[in-house]
């Protein structure tokens, strides 16, 4: 049994209380580690510590910072095949797309960002000969990050590097359900030297340590991507001391798909934004719009392209569609396959929990497509987070707009046309943070990322990232006669 240990402070230590919760290997449903179930008290000697470390971190020079985070990624690159055997265990996800998404994406994130802060420039206006104004970005203090089960390194590094780059202390509060790569990277904070207080990694349950986080007087700003739930309750929090917050919260994300589109490549990518991770995924398309005059060719085509995706241990190679993360997510999942039935759905495939030969224990459920919908029943306009997609029909593009508006969630969509107007005009419509044409997934670390309406508050990515985490202050110089 593998015991997962606090970091706080540069020490790894168990919870004041010395209670643990269970974690479990989704693939085979049985605990395999166990992690602390930190209250309060943790909460407050991590505060401590990152109030202590801030202004020696933050009076460091960006060359320094650069090279611990450089420190940082190397590292993660180093121990690319441990970390993702890990992330795979605890997660449920397959073993390669560990290896070839997760754990490079996490040091493409320390790695972006220690460079990033190298080229963070402030501002100068000049007015008219008179004076010059020029604007100083200083960072904020001790941070919070919080950060999911889904991508747990990958979002993890994803909100410490900006923060610390930045030279904001972190309080950093991972999943509960997926903490073991959190806890591995802990170790390599003490490896590469980190100063101790620079980082503090808070494991537990959120009500006992996400919440206390929220509302701590001395923590300055909150990064947090998970639930829409979640997000709502800590900007309450935070509201009344006035941090910052930047909330990336759910998606229920629309794939949009006209006739004149390169079909082969729409199918390929269709299957991919479907069900990569398990559906778990928030910019996974889980409504997909097909024009009239192509949709029954594509449900046969993609029901056909589904069938052939294996469910099964994710540690085999050929093995595209692994665990589900906990048996309360599974349990919410087959909750909305009831739902859409109930609601005059049509399972065309899937729908069904699967027990693999080896993996009976675990949580799978095979990849599930859904027709016969009305767009705005509650299974098209609810998260669901899993192997489920609906397809829907459309005659027009001011019709598949509407529909695909009508969405309490904004984060992205996907359209599919090889027409350059319409692409044009459908991205500049649609309620979304980011819109792919014929691709999906394709990011780019410089570019903001976010959405709007239930989907969250605030931007993260890029020079984006670096101005959340920072406060800005302008200098105002006069030097005319």
């Amino acid at each position: 049994m593998i015991s997962i240990a606090n970091y706080i402070n540069g020490v790894l230590k168990q919870s004041n209380s010395n209670k643990e919760l269970d974690v479990y290997n989704p693939a085979v449903g049985k605990v395999y580690a166990k992690v602390p179930d930190s209250d309060a008290s943790d909460i407050e000697e991590a505060v401590a510590a990152a109030k202590k470390a801030y202004p020696s971190w933050s009076a460091t020079s960006i060359e320094e910072r650069h090279d611990f985070l450089m420190k940082i990624s190397r590292a993660i690159e180093a121990d690319l095949d441990g970390l993702a055997l890990a992330e795979s265990i605890d997660n449920g996800k397959p073993l390669w797309l560990a290896k070839s998404v997760d754990i490079p994406r996490a040091a493409s994130n320390m790695r972006f960002f220690a460079t990033a802060i190298m080229q963070f420039a402030s501002e100068a206006h000049e007015m008219n000969g008179k004076a010059i104004n020029y604007t100083l970005r200083r960072p904020l203090g001790p941070v919070a990050c919080i950060s999911p089960w889904n991508l747990p390194l990958y979002l993890f590094t994803w909100k410490i590097a900006p923060a610390l780059a930045a030279g904001n202390t972190v309080v950093a509060k991972p999943s509960e359900v997926t903490p073991m790569t959190a806890y591995l990277l802990s170790k390599i904070c003490k490896e590469v030297g980190l100063p101790p207080g620079v980082l503090n990694v808070v494991h537990g349950q959120g009500q006992n340590t996400g919440a206390v986080l929220s509302a701590h007087k001395d923590i300055k700003a909150i990064s947090f991507t998970g639930s829409t739930k979640v997000g709502a309750d800590i900007a309450l929090k935070a509201a009344p001391s006035f941090k910052k917050y930047s909330l990336e919260m759910g998606g229920k994300n629309p794939n949009i798909i006209f006739a004149d589109c390169n079909y082969d490549k729409m199918l390929e990518t269709t299957l991919r934004s479907s069900f990569a991770n398990q559906g778990q995924i928030c910019l996974c398309g889980s409504k997909i719009f097909v024009e009239k005059s192509i949709y029954e060719k594509f449900k046969i085509d993609f029901v056909k392209k589904t069938s052939e995706l294996k469910v099964g241990n994710p540690i085999d190679s050929d093995v595209k569609i692994g665990a589900i993360v906990s048996k309360a997510h599974f349990d919410k999942i087959m909750y909305y396959i009831d739902l859409a039935k109930e609601e005059g759905g049509r399972i065309l495939i899937g729908g069904k929990a699967v027990k693999p030969k080896g993996n009976e224990n675990g949580w799978f459920i095979s990849p599930t497509v859904i027709d016969g919908l009305a767009y705005n029943c509650r299974t098209n306009k609810e998260e669901i987070f899993g192997p489920v997609v609906t397809i829907i029909p459309f005659d027009t593009e001011e019709e598949v707009l509407q529909m695909a508006n009508d969405n309490d969630y904004g984060l992205a969509a996907t359209i599919w046309t090889e027409n350059l107007s319409r692409a044009n005009r459908m991205a500049s419509q649609i309620e979304a943070g980011i819109v792919w044409i014929n691709t999906w997934l394709l990011r780019d670390l410089r570019t903001p990322f976010g959405g709007m309406k239930n989907s969250g508050v605030g931007r993260e990515g890029g020079f984006e990232a670096l101005r959340f985490f920072t406060e800005p202050k302008n200098i105002c110089i006069e030097y005319s006669k």
